[in-house]
């Protein structure tokens, strides 16, 4: 059996675990999800000129890093439309007929929500075409000069497609997306909000400045921050009465080993590699890969975007190279030449 790697407690993709509590802390309406204002704003606006005419709503694509609320937002959609919502990814649509097969089985305003969708093959992302387009669905009959296609027409329905990696999407596929949202880091102010309503629902109590705690540590992703509150609850369950307070919140999240930049053991130990093994850099990502024994995919999908979105380290033409702000959160005092490290 394949042996996974453990993802830290920081890490923004989800998990099984997740799954258990997430879906009752999850905003159910618009007015309740806090955040991404100008998505929200042009979504009330389209959303309610679809009912109106009483259409469906144009396809849409939300894009950005995981843990942002992409799955939840396109919930919120779905309930706001009345419609019913099928939801798939892209990775588990992997026959044509397994796409004909959901397509067909859709009724007139629902919606599809197709996760990873830039995990699509290609040959599926054709028959898509036409079916976002002209709803309809063109099957072809038969092998050889006696090969004959067969249109099916369509419900009216909608896509809701979601991706971390737009990039990975190609431009007939994103051209035929009405709506395009991108969903953007949250601020602490909302961090903070979204923990006070999670605490709520979960029925703990919690002071102001536990709040600025969690939030402080929980890298601006509401999926982190809940993962952080309901571990700071069932140490405070532990250790007191169940109240959270400052001391508990500090004392649990430094066990977690979650420091109040929201770093981890994994990526101090990244970033105290690059600095003291290979004097801040730069160097190549396989050789700080070998060095840490960890994969490349690991480093550059899940310990560097954080990195990189504080301004611990720059990606340059030569490699990684550690930040002044770097060695400071290491108290280690930066050499005086570091800024030519980043030419």
């Amino acid at each position: 059996m394949e042996n996974k790697p453990v993802k830290p407690i920081t890490s923004a993709q989800e998990e099984s675990a997740d799954n258990l509590i997430d879906y009752t802390l999850r905003p159910q309406k618009l007015a309740e999800y806090v955040g991404q204002e100008t998505a929200k704003e042009n979504l009330k606006i389209f959303i309610e000129a679809a009912k109106t005419r009483n259409e469906s709503l144009e396809h849409v694509l939300i894009f950005g890093p995981p843990g942002l609320g992409k799955t939840t937002l396109a919930h919120i959609i779905a309930k706001e439309m009345n419609s019913n919502i099928k939801v798939t990814s892209g990775p588990a649509i992997e026959r044509t007929g397994d796409l004909a097969a959901i397509l067909t089985n859709l009724a007139d305003g629902d919606i599809l929500f197709i996760d990873e969708i830039h995990r699509l093959n290609k040959s599926i992302e054709e028959v898509l075409y036409p079916a976002m387009e002209d709803y309809a669905l063109d099957i072809i009959i038969g092998k050889g000069p006696s090969a004959r296609t067969l249109r099916l027409d369509l419900p009216k329905f909608t896509i809701i497609g979601a991706t971390t990696r737009i990039s990975g999407l190609s431009s007939p596929l994103r051209d035929r997306f009405g709506n395009v949202f991108r969903l953007n880091f949250y601020s602490p102010a909302e961090i903070e909000k979204i923990i006070h309503r999670a605490a709520k629902i979960l029925n703990t109590e919690i002071d102001e400045e536990s709040l600025q705690e969690i939030a402080k540590r929980a890298r601006q992703t509401p999926r982190i921050a809940n993962r952080l509150l309901k571990r700071v609850r069932d140490f405070a369950q532990v250790k007191k009465d169940g109240k959270i307070d400052k001391a508990i919140a500090q004392e649990a999240l430094d066990l977690l080993a979650v420091d109040d930049r929201g770093l981890d053991n994994i990526d101090r130990q990244f970033v105290k590699t690059l600095i003291e093994k290979f004097s801040g850099g730069p160097t190549g990502l396989n050789t700080l890969a070998s060095s840490l024994s960890e994969e490349m995919d690991t480093i550059e999908d899940v310990i560097e975007p954080f990195l990189l979105q504080i301004g611990f380290i720059n990606r340059t033409p030569r490699g990684r190279v550690a930040t002044e702000l770097a060695y400071r959160h290491l108290n280690i005092e930066p050499p005086a030449n570091w800024q030519d490290k980043l030419i």
